[in-house]
């Protein structure tokens, strides 16, 4: 599986090195659709960023945020239920991607969708060992209604200028080399 690793490697360089900012924080995304390999085929990348919802959602503390406040970031943003079996899934992919680029350019934000309590979060988070993610709720499903999601999970890609670039319907595997791929392809050049 090395061999494999260090192709995608020597492929995802020289497009990544390609893929570089426009305007205020905003990625050139026209290099992600040759990215989308494996399970990030079903990567729907958008011909024009779109805007993001302004709805508040809250951490495990109670605290008021929008999405807004995270802007100058990439954001993987994935919208997730407790019960969701596809969630439990890939949770812990979520949680390796953002050990490895987790930081000032780059962070996931997973925000639990529905009535969810935050002992229950924090359990869920305990069972499936992941410990480098956000708590972040969103009991009446207010961003998901404004961000059009209507099943879970759903993940998607905000660039650093606050747009969403891209959406990916279902579970995946976003430790993949091709998702590390597309994560690095956005924050590495920036």
């Amino acid at each position: 599986m090395d061999w494999i690793n260090r192709v995608i490697l020597y492929i995802a360089l020289p497009l990544a090195a390609n893929i570089g900012l426009a305007g205020a924080g905003m990625a050139d995304i026209s290099g992600l659709e040759a990215l989308r390999q494996g399970e990030m085929r079903k990567l729907v990348v958008h011909a024009e960023p779109k805007p993001v919802s302004g709805a508040a959602f809250w951490d495990e503390d109670g605290r008021e945020l929008t999405l807004e406040g995270f802007r100058g970031r990439h954001l993987l943003l994935n919208f997730w239920a407790t019960w969701c079996a596809p969630c439990r899934e890939e949770m812990p992919a979520l949680d390796a991607l953002q050990r490895e680029f987790g930081g000032e350019r780059f962070q996931v934000v997973t925000v639990a969708t529905g009535r969810h309590r935050p002992a229950a979060i924090r359990r869920f988070f305990e069972s499936v060992g992941v410990t480098a993610l956000p708590r972040y709720r969103d009991d009446g499903q207010a961003l998901a209604r404004e961000m059009g999601v209507f099943g879970l999970p759903v993940s998607v890609i905000v660039d650093a200028g606050g747009q969403e670039v891209a959406r990916l319907q279902g579970g995946a595997d976003w430790s993949s080399p091709g998702a590390r791929a597309i994560v690095r392809a956005l924050v590495e050049p920036y």
